[in-house]
């Protein structure tokens, strides 16, 4: 149909209407765009750091603090740094002289999903393990995610800002410690190894994201996770399903069992979470994290944040559209290239290659969301094949938090 037919069905008497009837839905999308960010928390009078539970603590007396899903004393060694970015958790314990393990945790639950794995590494592997949590999650603040994209960039200050907190000068000259990470904090790990070779001496990584095939993506959470939709929806639809409520018919694409079918990015956050139909929120998960306090599992904790820190949501919404989730590739390329039985030279500088020349990528058979054969045939093309080991555990995605020793069983006799 031409202008002119155009013009007279709709009845158009002037240019000037016809040119209202045509921009009218253009201007409305600006309009939620701009209110949706005039309304948010973050263009507001609000400061850019978003605090913690850690700020309202004071509000408990010991004992009820102890019955929290997570407690301020759940680790030994705790302490609170700060920094311009905000208050930053860490816990940090087991001989001084032993080997150094940095933990770096998945996109939901904090650092107490590695409560298993550091426990047995200190009490049989005599480690120095540090521990701590992403901004966003646990006692961890947020420093606001319009000003502060939770990307590579920020997640590797994190670090330093957490290595340098330590007495045990975790970045002087030829310690190299190991790193250890899980889910989202692989993606972040492996990165973090791409620019900081001088500093890791061991990569492990546990089911990490980075290499996650776009296929997997929907088109519909590419929309949600874009810059489209108001704020106010996303936010909306992104808690729901944290919760557990799917509030709109194409929330869940996924079908289990299907390595083809296309995935939620929170689909990653639910897996962290073991045994439950709704796992995000489920108080009857059997995955207690301390087998003395049941009370403490990835299900309550989710749960805790969700009610309790402002910054968690925010920073959940922004490390799925800015961490290295996907297109890792390059980094990850970066990582094999300097791997041989000594040294590689780059740019005329010795670059030390990693202890054992390769990677460990340890991945549960039964992950729905880290696929183990996908990841083992692309980390193999992009590492090399004499670069990395793989190695299938059995688990799903939370196999760190289930299947604990296992892991450390694999990751030892890696280093060993």
């Amino acid at each position: 149909m031409d202008l002119t037919a155009l013009t007279r069905h709709l009845n158009l008497c002037s240019k000037r209407t016809l040119y209202v009837a045509l921009t009218a839905p253009l201007l409305t999308y600006y309009l939620s765009r701009v209110l949706s960010t005039a309304f948010s928390p973050s263009s507001q009078s609000s400061p850019h750091i978003l605090p913690s539970p850690r700020k309202s603590l004071h509000q408990y007396p010991n004992p009820a603090q102890d019955s929290l899903p997570y407690p301020p004393d759940a680790l030994p060694g705790a302490r609170d740094i700060e920094t311009p970015y905000g208050s930053i958790r860490v816990y940090e314990w087991g001989p001084p002289a032993g080997r150094k393990v940095l933990f770096v945790h998945g996109i939901s639950t904090p650092c107490i999903a590695f409560a298993g794995m550091a426990k047995l590494l200190v009490e049989r592997e005599g480690c120095r393990v540090m521990l701590f949590d992403l901004f966003g999650r646990g006692y961890s603040d947020t420093p606001d995610p319009v000003a502060f994209p939770q990307d590579v960039r920020l997640f590797t200050t994190q670090i330093l800002l957490v290595l340098a907190s330590s007495e045990l000068g975790w970045m002087g000259a030829g310690e190299r410690f190991t790193l250890v990470g899980y889910s989202l904090g692989g993606g972040v790990g492996a990165a973090f190894t791409s620019y900081f070779p001088k500093l890791v001496g061991s990569l492990v990584l546990i089911a990490p994201s980075g290499l996650i095939r776009a296929k997997h993506i929907s088109l519909v959470s590419k929309l949600l996770y874009g810059d489209l939709l108001p704020q106010w929806l996303v936010r909306y639809y992104v808690a729901n399903r944290l919760k557990g409520r799917p509030p709109i018919p194409f929330a869940r694409t996924r079908k289990s069992g299907n390595p083809e079918a296309t995935v939620d990015p929170a689909d990653v956050a639910e897996s962290e979470v073991p045994d439950s139909k709704h796992p995000a929120l489920a108080a009857n998960s059997e995955a207690a994290l301390f087998p003395d306090r049941p009370g403490i599992s990835p299900a309550n904790t989710v749960a805790w944040q969700m009610d309790t820190h402002p910054g968690f949501l925010p920073a959940f919404i922004s490390s799925i559209r800015h961490a290295p989730i996907t297109n890792q590739h390059d980094r990850w390329r970066l990582i094999g290239s300097r791997q041989s039985a000594g040294q590689r030279m780059s740019g005329g500088k010795v670059v030390p290659a990693l202890r054992e020349g390769k990677v460990l990528i340890l991945l549960g058979e039964q992950d729905q969301v880290i696929v183990a054969e996908e990841v083992e045939k692309d980390a193999t093309r992009v590492l090399g094949a004499e670069h990395v080991e793989c190695v299938r555990l059995e688990g799903g995605h939370d196999v760190p938090i289930i299947h604990a020793r296992n892991c450390v069983d694999a990751m030892m006799k890696f280093l060993a």
